[in-house]
């Protein structure tokens, strides 16, 4: 019997680091995602395939499945695959560990396909952990807390196809509520992949000395900037929000903009999404500021209403 699940990428408009401590943040789910088909094979055996969204098989490996653990029978050449191989043994014993029957009578063929560039940061790793929980029939909060951790927003793009508000709460399940998020001037917004990767790290640890108090205070005035942005009915109005909500994370992490790195001299309005990485951003303009990122080498430039719903 086979049987296939299906989960949506995600972009975080809002919010990002203050995510972890409560903030109500934006996000939208993407037209693309990842799949998982699973199919009953002989027992004692996990046969695992990854493709990417060319087609090309990335990632391959046998587990035989054993009382104590999953072990992997093909040898890895690289250390980046040998710590793929690994981090899906973490998974798999955790599966088990919450389900125990799931693994017991039979084994499983499991072939996850993207729908996105893996470099493009939409959430590789969260579509697998929930597709993987719903097979599984788990909590999948549960499975990203002890697997790859972090707030759980890309969870909950996974299981929607119109955006959210998303909220932390203590000691419970987060807060998920789907919102209309579709301006009027959405023909001015546009995503670009900035083709690098910055190292965070720094401005995450930064962010962690804050004291609570200050906190709280950052944390207010980016729930206000969210709501408003959710609500804006004018271009003008997103462009001073998503300016400001860039220059409060500015003075949080001790970090330059991405303006004020990369585009001094683009004349409309831009923000960093996510973990201020070198993933994606959003900018505001048409097609003149679109052409301004590619004469910049910037050549994957997305139109927000191809990207999300």
């Amino acid at each position: 019997m086979k049987t296939k699940f299906y989960s949506h990428g995600k972009l975080l408009l809002t919010a990002e680091y203050l995510i972890l401590d409560g903030a109500k943040a934006l996000a939208v789910p993407t037209k693309k995602g990842q799949s998982l088909r699973v199919s009953e094979i002989e027992k004692n055996r996990i046969s695992w395939k990854s493709i990417d969204c060319f087609g090309n098989t990335w990632f391959e490996q046998e587990y035989e499945i054993t009382a104590a653990e999953f072990l992997p029978k093909k040898k890895l050449a690289t250390s980046n695959k040998k710590e793929i191989c690994q981090t899906l043994v973490k998974i798999l014993s955790y599966l088990r560990e919450l389900q125990p029957e799931l693994f017991k009578e039979t084994g499983y063929s499991l072939t996850t396909e993207l729908e996105f560039p893996q470099d493009w940061g939409l959430g590789s790793s969260s579509t697998l952990i929930n597709n993987l929980a719903t097979w599984a029939k788990i909590n999948p909060y549960e499975l990203l807390a002890n697997t790859f951790g972090g707030s759980g927003y890309d969870l909950a793009c996974a299981k929607h196809s119109n955006p959210i508000l998303f909220q932390l709460q203590e000691n419970k399940n987060p807060l998920v509520e789907g919102v209309r998020f579709a301006p009027s001037f959405k023909d001015e917004l546009f995503f670009v992949h900035l083709n690098q990767k910055q190292n965070s790290r720094e401005g995450i640890e930064h962010y962690r000395k804050q004291d609570l108090a200050r906190k709280k205070e950052w944390i207010k005035k980016i729930n206000e900037i969210t709501t408003k942005t959710l609500n804006t009915s004018s271009i003008l109005g997103f462009e001073n929000l998503i300016e400001t909500h860039e220059n409060i994370l500015a003075n949080i992490l001790g970090m330059p903009t991405v303006k004020e790195r990369l585009f001094k001299d683009y004349p409309r309005s831009l923000k960093s999404l996510g973990a201020w990485g070198g993933d994606f951003i959003i900018a505001t303009g048409k097609d003149k500021e679109k052409a301004y990122f590619k004469e910049k080498g910037f050549s994957t430039v997305i139109d927000f209403s191809e990207m999300v719903f």
